[in-house]
């Protein structure tokens, strides 16, 4: 073997190498869904949204770059599964997505309740989730969400599936609520709010006392195409962030604010 010219080609694979790690270091793909006020398009065209502002926050502290693309969310899973998109964030752990994706740290908590028409709260007899199984009662969903380990549980018997109506948006739940097709819905407070603000709704609804679902929010990283030493940046980013009270002011933030 002629070590003189082993060297110098062993110098450049290991300069190859390191240029095209660095290079997909520089942008990573990341997938966003339209999802109000989380991630969307304000009336600048410009991405917005809670989840946004947060990532964007994580991103700049960990020193990494990105491209986003807009596409649906089980899509989103499937090329995060495959390696064909690197980041989702505004995801709630299962452990199927476990089996294909890093979970970083939380970063905010979702919380999801059921929404009645104004006055009916104290009216529609529901003590639990479970019993919507033996109710009269209909409750409509979204297409794509996740609404906890209680809620898949109960889908897959038929007993339940009968009550819940499954719809593609917000704005189907609420014109199925108040033409009387739905005694209610499911969805987070934070979009809620959005929605009545952005529609001027603010006496039309209020919250049912029966407790649906609360967990934690993470960014989830491919296993196909990020690395654990790409979880341990963006979960050190997340941790001082919090500790330096950011990913705080950026919550009170959306949750006080009346979105355009």
């Amino acid at each position: 073997m002629n070590l003189h010219k082993t060297l110098p080609l062993l110098s450049s694979l290991l300069l190859i190498s390191s240029f095209s790690t660095s290079a997909l270091d520089k942008e990573l793909s990341v997938g966003w869904e339209l999802w109000y006020p989380y991630q969307y398009h304000n009336n600048k065209q410009e991405l917005v949204g809670l989840d946004f502002d947060i990532f964007n926050a994580i991103i700049k502290h960990a020193n990494l770059n990105v491209a986003y693309t807009e596409l649906p969310w089980k899509r989103h899973l499937q090329y995060i599964k495959t390696g064909e998109m690197d980041v989702a964030m505004g995801a709630s752990y299962t452990d199927e997505r476990a089996s294909y994706a890093y979970f970083s740290e939380p970063y905010r908590l979702e919380l999801v309740k059921l929404y009645v028409k104004k006055g009916f709260a104290n009216k529609i007899q529901l003590p639990s989730l479970t019993a919507l199984s033996t109710s009269n009662y209909m409750i409509g969903v979204e297409s794509g969400y996740y609404y906890g380990k209680e809620y898949q549980e109960l889908i897959k018997t038929s007993a339940f599936q009968t009550h819940i109506t499954e719809v593609i948006d917000i704005e189907e739940n609420v014109d199925l609520l108040l033409k009387g097709h739905l005694d209610g819905f499911l969805v987070d407070p934070v979009t809620m709010k959005a929605f009545v603000d952005k529609y001027k709704l603010q006496d039309e609804f209020e919250p049912h006392a029966v407790t649906i679902y609360q967990d934690n929010i993470h960014v989830i990283l491919s296993k196909e195409s990020m690395s654990k030493s790409d979880l341990i940046k963006i979960n050190n980013a997340i941790k001082q962030l919090k500790t330096n009270g950011v990913l705080t002011a950026i919550n009170a933030r959306w949750s006080q604010l009346q979105i355009n």
